[in-house]
């Protein structure tokens, strides 16, 4: 299985992939500079889907901020702006304790015509002495979810986590622990987890996400104004929450009001993540919202919601997801939108599922549910931005999870479509995918829409 802190990783927008990915490659490969290299000058190429929607991305804003010693969890999203202005006025950077030349501008190149040979994001770094001579490289592959393997290993890595008291590669093998333990899937997935920590310690994560979700929308529902980028989109959440509780004093609520809440959440998350907000990447940024919106949902509208309760949303959520990473893919660069708004969806259905009463034949029926009506989404951003169609289209995603938990519940967990047949599907649609559908912003809405 993979552990639910690689699941769940709090980050900052717009992209996992494009974003925190990146971010993290920088940092890794100044961290792990010689420091007694001759080091006088940094150039870094961003190749295939990183060069094509980068600018879009605020790809170029994530390296920068990484070779300056910043990470994603960490840095504080109202203060990246300063330190990249800073960075390009001098044309250095502080690597170890000196001053490097690096002028992002220039120095932070996009390859639109290189075919990466192992995935289609990947990016390069160079150190080069003061004749511009090569002392060190190194070249990664951000591979959804803000993992970065290096590009030589990228094809082989495993993610099996060692000694897992109850270890499970796919959905068959999961529901088989269950049967055999008579534990429900958040309880295998906690007792895994702590085997590999403190208890206290998975819980203290699982909170951290928890109140950096609920914190995320509601900083959401009271920012207004443009967000970033040429497409000038405005955004709504602040305006569609002023509605909803306005009709909500007025007695004027519609039966289906609470899927505009749902919707309201999700909406509220993504115009954060658009912006450069902090989030959770859950499994990706592109589709940060869904899970918040459906684990709000639960909190504020299921009665008998508890803090337990969100904590084993959580960590039947994090199960479906390593299914998805382990055995197709959840980058959007790789198989589409399906594996991100997909697979979200797949993990909120089975997540609040599980919180309902749901048994593990139903949490698993949820979570195919959940993918199967996302096959063959594909990934196409206007401009390179995480906007449109992206943010609505996480509200879609997490109604439709809601569905597919509602759905589950009424049958009896029997179903024809297994979720291991489901994912296998997933991944052989993606790589059917033409390239122009896979965050490439060459094909789709992206290219049928005018910009100017």
């Amino acid at each position: 299985m993979i552990s639910l802190f690689d699941i769940f990783k709090v980050g900052i927008g717009p992209s996992s992939s494009h974003t925190v990915g990146p971010m993290r490659a920088a940092r890794r490969f100044i961290d792990g500079l010689d420091v007694e290299l001759d080091v006088h000058h940094i150039k870094v190429t961003l190749y295939g889907s990183l060069a094509w929607t980068g600018p879009g991305h605020a790809t170029d804003t994530a390296v920068v901020l990484g070779l300056a010693g910043e990470a994603p969890d960490t840095i504080d999203p109202d203060q990246a702006e300063g330190i990249v202005a800073a960075i390009t006025t001098a044309g250095m950077i502080n690597v170890r304790g000196r001053q490097v030349r690096f002028a992002p501008t220039s120095d932070v190149l996009f390859d639109y015509e290189t075919i990466p040979p192992v995935h289609p994001n990947t990016l390069q770094f160079l150190a080069l002495d003061e004749h511009e001579a090569i002392v060190a490289s190194a070249r990664y592959c951000s591979v959804g979810g803000g993992f970065i393997v290096p590009e030589n290993v990228a094809e082989t890595t495993s993610y099996t986590l060692p000694d897992m008291p109850h270890d499970f590669a796919d959905g068959a093998q999961l529901l088989a622990r269950t049967a055999e333990t008579g534990l429900s899937i958040a309880r295998i997935v906690l007792a895994n987890e702590s085997a590999l920590r403190p208890t206290h310690e998975v819980e203290a994560y699982l909170d951290l996400i928890i109140d950096t979700m609920m914190g995320c929308i509601e900083r959401g529902l009271t920012q207004r104004g443009a967000l970033p980028g040429k497409l000038k989109v405005r955004r709504r959440a602040a305006a569609l929450h002023e509605k909803l509780q306005r009709n909500t004093l007025q007695n004027q609520c519609s039966p289906h009001e609470v899927m505009d809440w749902v919707s309201l959440f999700a909406i509220a998350v993504n115009e954060e993540n658009a912006a450069g907000g902090r989030v959770v990447t859950a499994p990706t940024n592109g589709a940060a919202g869904v899970i918040p919106a459906t684990l709000r949902y639960y909190r504020d509208f299921c009665p008998g919601a508890s803090r337990e309760g969100m904590r084993d949303f959580l960590l039947t959520a994090a199960a479906i997801g390593g299914l998805f990473k382990l055995n197709a893919s959840i980058s959007g660069a790789e198989v589409g939108c399906q594996g991100e708004v997909g697979v979200a969806s797949s993990m909120a259905a089975a997540g609040l599922a599980s919180v309902l009463g749901a048994n593990p034949l139903q949490v698993e029926n949820a979570a195919e549910i959940g993918m199967e009506h996302h096959l063959g989404m594909t990934c196409d951003p206007i401009g390179g931005l995480v906007q449109i169609p992206c943010i609505e289209r996480n509200a879609f995603g997490a109604v439709k999870a809601i569905n597919a938990a509602s759905l589950a519940m009424h049958g009896d967990g029997e179903h024809h479509v297994s979720l291991d047949q489901v994912i296998r599907t997933m991944a052989e649609t993606g790589r059917d995918m033409n390239h122009r559908y896979k965050e490439t912003s060459l094909g789709g809405l992206a290219v049928n829409f005018p910009e100017c």
